[in-house]
């Protein structure tokens, strides 16, 4: 029998009580041994069987954490796994950025910098790991600061995480996008036996058509997006294998241990060697992060506190130790001079034209091209998540645009498009410079990885964290502040113009991308923000005073205590 169906409004005796006046409300529904499913239409049901996993995360996300699930829960262990493995993309994002290392040192800059960068990216992973298990929300990081930081710091806090991880987001898809055109337009230089000629308008154009494809594919409902991701992992793992093992059989000539391992040869002008070498740290930096990818989907997922960490840790030691080996392998096979790789529209693509042939050097990169569409797959997926959990929380201007969604794909459609735009924008500048998109590639990594210690460093200062099922116990504080050392350092370094002597065509411009977003997030919020915006709605929202306006984070409105959220066509 069912009691008290109707929703009533809780005053907790603590908010009631709070220094500031403000009451705090949630919504509480009894609803005897009945509780609430996904249908395959999407729409919500009555479901009699009270233990079901997905009914469960959906009455904690509401009662905890204050929201109302609007996504099915589609992701299982596999599933969120091979997403997590996905978002690094490691056998095509290394090719992505493999000239990088190669410039700053040659082979063996190459090895050392993936085995000493991605000891530091490991104990931020495992950091971002234990996060998550503890507040599995699409909020990501952002969300934890309301839990770590005092109250009266939330709302800046929240802010400038907020900014600086949307700022990454999009970087790291914009990038992504224009190394998947690379890639293309590599391939089918080589069919032509390299008679094609690139230019960086071809790259933008391609650019921009596959950023819309990946845009029509998020467009899906979660259901084929989950089917999709599910095969991922065993496809990417078995290139990255096979490629291995044809570039050690069939190689010739391979270099000699010395040269992969002890030889350092910098092509960028910078003195001493040692000082060059340290900017090799970006193909490791660019290719692991975006940990909190996983947390964007936590909505999504089914038990998402025990599977959204392990899916982010095991995910990142697989691509740790994947990719230490995967550049061992290049460095012998590369051939004897980093200069003639440099030289190629695609370093890695060429080794692999010159050690297996036309044949063989199109189809790896192909499946590079593969790969890393799947990284913009789901890295588009995060990101648009981000967008919806941000303008929940009224962050982003025009917030009831962008919660809207679809009640026929059960995703956030207005969200996915308004990214698909910002990526294409942001990579018009390609246009004009390409030393300016490198320069995207260096915020996604520092914008990302600062959005990561900022609630880490929460976490150590203030002392509030409660852990989750997935925690590091009594190494947590040193792996924490090992995280924050090493993102602090590498900072600092992805700033710099990688190229001496610096001039125009040689400038590290992630200075001034990221400089444009702290201005953009810091006006914004002198004009609006600081108004209304009280940091992640916990439990509900708190009550506005007399003469003050509250807008919807959920494509609603608020009236008399209830958030409410509608989905739209």
């Amino acid at each position: 029998m069912v009691k008290d169906t109707a929703p009533r409004d809780v005053i907790s005796p603590s908010a009631a009580n709070s220094s500031d006046g403000h009451i705090v409300r949630h919504r509480t529904r009894s609803i005897g041994h009945l509780s609430t499913t996904n249908g395959p239409d999407g729409a919500r049901a009555l479901s009699n069987d009270s233990q079901d996993g997905a009914d469960s995360d959906d009455a904690q996300l509401q009662a905890e954490f204050g929201y109302k699930p609007v996504f099915k829960r589609e992701f299982g262990y596999l599933s969120t796994f091979s997403f997590a493995v996905s978002i690094s993309g490691l056998f095509a994002t290394t090719m992505t950025t493999y000239s990088y290392p190669l410039s700053a040192g040659g082979a063996a800059a190459a090895v050392w910098c993936w085995l000493i960068a991605g000891s530091g990216c490991m104990c931020l992973a495992f950091s971002v790991a234990e996060l998550v298990s503890a507040y599995p929300t699409s909020g990501g990081l952002y969300y934890t600061v309301s839990r770590l930081a005092p109250q009266k710091y939330v709302p800046v806090i929240s802010w400038i995480t907020g900014w600086i991880n949307l700022l990454g987001q999009i970087a790291g898809v914009a990038s992504s996008e224009y190394g998947a055109a690379q890639m293309l337009l590599a391939a089918v230089a080589m069919g032509t036996d390299f008679k094609y000629e690139i230019t960086e308008n071809t790259t933008v154009g391609v650019m921009a058509a596959l950023t819309v494809l990946t845009g029509l594919v998020n467009s899906l409902s979660t259901y084929w997006i989950e089917k999709m991701t599910k095969g991922y992992v065993i496809f990417h793992i078995a290139v990255l294998v096979s490629c291995c093992i044809a570039l050690l059989v069939k190689t010739e000539n391979k270099n000699t241990a010395s040269f992969v391992f002890t030889e350092i040869e910098s092509s960028s002008g910078w003195q001493p060697k040692g000082f060059s070498f340290l900017f090799g740290f970006l193909s490791v930096a660019w290719t692991m992060t975006d940990y909190d990818a996983t947390a964007h989907i936590t909505e999504e997922i089914s038990n998402p506190a025990k599977k959204a960490p392990w899916a982010i840790s095991a995910a990142m030691t697989f691509t740790y130790i994947g990719g230490f080996l995967f550049n061992i392998v290049l460095g012998f096979c590369m051939g004897p001079s980093s200069a003639d790789i440099l030289g190629a529209y695609q370093p890695v693509a060429m080794i692999f034209y010159n050690s297996l042939g036309k044949a063989g050097g199109i189809f790896y990169t192909v499946c590079g091209f593969i790969i890393i569409k799947f990284v913009c797959f789901t890295a588009l997926q995060a990101t648009a998540r981000t967008f919806f959990a941000f303008s929940r929380d009224r962050l982003i201007p025009f917030s009831r645009v962008w919660t809207q969604v679809s009640p026929i794909s059960g995703t956030p459609l207005t969200s996915v498009w308004l990214s698909v735009i910002l990526c294409i924008l942001i990579n018009l500048i390609g246009l004009g410079s390409y030393t300016a998109i490198s320069g995207v590639f260096n915020v996604c990594a520092i914008s990302l990885d600062i959005s990561y210690c900022i609630p880490i460093a929460c976490k150590l200062i203030f002392g509030q964290f409660k852990p989750g099922p997935w925690h590091m116990g009594r190494y947590s504080k040193y792996i924490n502040t090992w995280a924050c050392i090493w993102t602090a350092f590498v900072s600092v370094i992805f700033i710099l113009p990688t190229e001496y002597p610096v001039a125009a065509d040689t400038m590290n411009y992630a200075c001034v991308f990221l400089v444009a977003i702290f201005f953009f997030a810091y006006l914004y919020w002198i004009v609006r923000g600081k108004r209304f915006y009280t940091g992640p709605i916990v439990e509900g929202y708190e009550t506005p005073q007399v003469g003050e306006e509250r807008e919807s984070g959920v494509g609603g409105e608020e009236k008399a205590g209830e958030l409410v959220g509608e989905k739209v066509a």
